[in-house]
């Protein structure tokens, strides 16, 4: 099993079923394999501020969390 299907599996396994992401930046792998599962909806978004404000009127309204699929860049932080 790959890393992104665990890490999708141990989501589901406590009650995720939601992720709102970029789309195909450097977290390629978690993306499609998001995508792929029968177990996540997938909310694409433009950027990452879209994806986390969605994320957390989702969570307000849904009361349960979601998952933010976010990036970051090269450079240092």
């Amino acid at each position: 099993m790959s890393g992104a299907k665990i890490v999708i599996q141990t989501l589901a396994d406590n009650g995720l079923d939601t992720c709102f992401s970029t789309t195909y930046t450097t977290d390629k792998h978690l993306d499609v394999a998001f995508s792929k599962s029968s177990k996540f909806r997938t909310v694409v978004t433009l950027f990452e501020g879209v994806a986390t404000g969605a994320a957390d009127g989702y969570a307000r309204m849904a009361e349960k969390p979601a998952v933010v699929l976010s990036h970051n860049g090269f450079g240092l932080r």
